[in-house]
């Protein structure tokens, strides 16, 4: 069976859990912007969690089946409509052949989820489903999907298929204005100023229209570098080091003013000091803020982050089990 797309919505592409171990050649991990919000998905169609999902943006795509399929729709806040009629949200959905799937606007967040029984069945690239569209790889041809675009959906496990039809409330994300995310510091919060590093982890930052799945920008009172001759190789900005790798989720401040986190699409490595890292546990956040969110970055140790992921492990045992 397949999903014909009639429109494509904003910017809707194939993701997964994404693509590991070939961080180190400058390719990077991309997968499912709300890795917890995926999983809730393919959860309910009785996928398995390596299954491939659409990751829509603002706007979702018109769709239609070809044969009866088993859906859901997790993540951001959005009606769904099936042939024009509501349909509940963070539940299983069955489809008859030429049902159309359409949506209305988002009330929160960014990206939401759709996850078909059997999975997006396109190609393996590296190891993963997943679109990487800078580098043209995945998904359907490396791009977003377009109108006409015919998705494969694999065999069905309906033998899988959860006694649970529906998401409890307490395992639903919640989406928020105000958001604390956790940070560790390092490599090179020693390069900013004491003004600088007070700003970075005690203002509140409010996150801009310039977002996308390789990094979001942050607006408030800036956090200055110190002026300090730069190394050998460096740029000339006091933001600016010897090429180094940039961890997922590094924090980088270009100029001083903006901070930019780095999400799962953006390049592992340049010339850019990292101030702090968004703990692992606290990515899928980023998925679920719309602009002018509000955010304060809070720091944690190792042992706090390391405790936060496996909260986190334990939340998704609780999906799966």
């Amino acid at each position: 069976m397949s999903l014909e797309i009639i429109t494509p919505g904003l910017a809707t592409t194939v993701q997964d859990r994404g693509r590991f171990g070939y961080y180190r050649y400058g390719i990077p991990q991309g997968g499912s912007m709300d890795q917890y919000s995926s999983a809730l998905a393919n959860r309910l169609v009785g996928n398995t969690p390596d299954d491939a999902v659409l990751e829509c943006t603002y706007l979702g795509p018109k769709l239609t089946t070809d044969a009866p399929a088993v859906i859901a729709v997790t993540g951001a806040p959005v009606d769904v409509l099936v042939n024009g009629e509501p349909a509940q949200q963070n539940a299983r959905i069955e489809l008859q052949a030429g049902d159309e799937l359409s949506f209305g606007v988002i009330r929160g967040g960014t990206k939401f989820f759709i996850a078909v029984a059997g999975g997006i069945d396109v190609p393996v690239a590296l190891g993963s489903r997943s679109t990487y569209p800078i580098g043209r790889i995945g998904g359907v041809e490396g791009r977003a999907l377009a109108a006409g675009d015919a998705l494969p959906v694999g065999e069905a496990r309906e033998q899988t298929l959860p006694r649970l039809d529906r998401v409890p409330d307490d395992l639903l994300p919640s989406y928020e204005k105000q958001v604390e995310v956790r940070v560790m510091t390092g490599l090179y919060d020693h390069k900013l100023t004491e003004e600088g590093l007070r700003n970075l982890l005690g203002a509140e930052w409010t996150l801009t229209p310039v977002a996308d799945r390789m990094g979001l920008r942050f607006d408030g009172p800036g956090a200055p570098w110190r002026d300090e001759p730069q190394p050998f190789g460096a740029g000339q900005d006091p933001s600016n080091i010897t090429d180094a790798g940039y961890p997922v989720g590094s924090i980088q401040i270009p100029g001083g003013t903006q901070p930019i986190v780095l999400h799962y699409d953006a390049v592992s490595g340049g010339g850019y000091a990292q101030a702090c890292t968004v703990i692992s546990a606290d990515m899928d956040l980023f998925a679920r803020m719309s602009p002018g969110t509000r955010v304060r970055f809070v720091p944690v140790t190792m042992e706090q982050a390391l405790e936060a992921r496996a909260e986190r492990r334990a939340r998704l045992d609780r999906v799966w089990s």
